[in-house]
């Protein structure tokens, strides 16, 4: 009797030794409805082995763009302005540092998907008992809650901006964002893929304008990448960087990869898991230096423009936008500015509905609507929006943002941890468990985490 491979699934067989039959504490089968977004599991077809190199890695491009979308959702931009104009450039080691860390974790989070088929909510299921198991599903809920109030209200402001429609109005409005997923989801994956790159490309050419515009000093902004320990030791550029953070390497996006690397329907052998776990690699690699440069020129647009001109107090999104053409002289600055804001939130939506699709059905083995999925994640986000618009007006939301952001760091150990875990662990991992160097780098990050989300909340509670 043969059996599979012990990192593919922990199989029950007999002549299997027990390390392998225990590596998961609680088993299951992986049937048709028992895949990580079933409906578009292995649907995407891949250029044969023979084919060219660019060819190949053209058919797992995809993936790693959709990840790299929550990397410059609005609660980026909250944080990188605001950090821009109090702070110049000194916060761009930060923005450095937490993508070098955003692409390590990514690679772990497509290295557990494509390795045991597992998304990260599966694995954190048959690994934990269920009380451990509901906290991680709750703690990424809430990170998940957070990253759409985000969107939420970078959505409400773009709408506001370009089209003088009410806040409350443009957070009502962006619940219904459902239908877009629904509709490409239904065309197929790789039509949802398309859509999110072509509204990166927007962003990506309307902050490639305004940085031609303010022309920031190049000498100052390549000293910006070097760190500095003011970050660590003033609690003002503190809490700002550990919200870029929290903004950067989001936990909800590591189930997100671990999950939508599956769609690709590589050969599921040692030899397809290697060839598709490089691919993936590179896809996300390459989608996060894009990342990496929108959230640069997000802040050095922001330090440009306002901290040398007497405007270091910017904090909020709409004095940016109204702020950005007069300072720059260039009259459609504001405009690509708000354009880009609206393709953020747009794009931020799709990976959250998919996102919080993964951690329902993974943790809870729960499934319902997409678009049931979205109203209800929406309606928990629109909530703290309309309160904060009624009680301290529009100024109220952009302190929101940033909270929000902040959050999001905080829930990040209860994602990483357990993801280091599983990469780390031979029996789970067979042949591609990470080296021990990776695990120290790992290790190392998580750590780095712990320790600034520690000092957060000492000065939050000192304070």
């Amino acid at each position: 009797m043969s059996c599979p491979p012990p990192a593919q699934e922990p199989i029950t067989c007999p002549d299997r030794p027990r390390a392998v039959r225990a590596s998961w504490r609680f088993t299951r089968a992986l049937e048709a409805d028992g895949h990580s977004l079933p409906e578009v599991f292995s649907s995407v077809r891949v250029a044969p082995e023979n084919a060219g190199w660019f060819r190949r890695f053209l058919s797992f491009v995809g993936p790693g763009y959709m990840v790299a979308v929550g990397y410059m959702d609005p609660g980026n931009w909250a944080t990188d302005l605001q950090g821009g104009a109090q702070f110049g450039y000194t916060l761009l080691s930060v923005i450095m540092i937490s993508n070098l860390m955003a692409i390590l974790l990514q690679a772990l989070a497509a290295r557990l998907g494509i390795v045991t088929g597992r998304d990260l909510a599966q694995a954190c299921r048959d690994h934990f008992s269920p009380a451990i198991s509901f906290v991680l599903w709750f703690t990424c809920e809430l990170a998940i809650i957070a990253c759409d109030l985000a969107e939420v209200i970078g959505t409400a402001v773009a709408l506001q901006l370009l089209f003088h429609i009410p806040l409350l109005f443009g957070a009502l409005i962006s619940a219904f964002d459902a239908l877009i997923v629904l509709f490409l989801m239904n065309r197929g994956f790789r039509y949802l893929e398309a859509f999110i790159i072509a509204l990166l490309t927007v962003i990506a050419v309307c902050f490639g304008v305004q940085i031609a515009a303010a022309s920031p000093p190049v000498a100052a902004v390549l000293s910006g990448f070097l760190p500095r320990t003011s970050v660590v030791t003033n609690p003002a550029m503190l809490y700002i960087a550990i919200g870029i953070i929290g903004a950067t390497v989001m936990p909800h996006n590591l189930y997100l990869h671990s999950s939508i690397v599956q769609t690709r329907d590589y050969r599921r052998d040692d030899r397809g898991r290697k060839d598709a776990l490089r691919w993936a690699t590179l896809d996300s690699t390459v989608a996060l230096m894009l990342a990496l440069f929108i959230n640069a020129a997000i802040l050095i647009v922001s330090a440009a423009a306002f901290h040398g001109t007497g405007h270091q107090d910017v904090a909020e999104i709409e004095d940016a936008y109204r702020l950005l053409s007069p300072v720059l002289g260039m009259g459609v600055a504001s405009t690509l500015f708000a354009v880009a804001l609206l393709a953020a939130g747009t794009n931020s939506t799709i990976t959250g509905t998919l996102a919080g699709q993964i951690v329902m059905e993974g943790f809870l083995h729960l499934t319902i609507p997409h678009w049931a999925r979205r109203l209800i994640t929406r309606g928990l986000a629109v909530l703290p929006v309309v309160a904060v618009t009624a009680l301290y007006g529009d100024h109220g939301v952009g302190k929101l943002l940033i909270f929000s952001q902040v959050v999001l760091s905080l829930q990040l150990p209860f994602a990483v941890i357990p993801l280091v875990m599983f990469v780390s662990d031979r029996r789970k991992m067979g042949h591609f468990t990470i080296s021990p160097g990776m695990k120290l780098l790992s290790w190392s990050v998580a750590g780095i985490i712990l320790l600034l989300n520690f000092k957060l909340l000492y000065d939050t509670l000192a304070a």
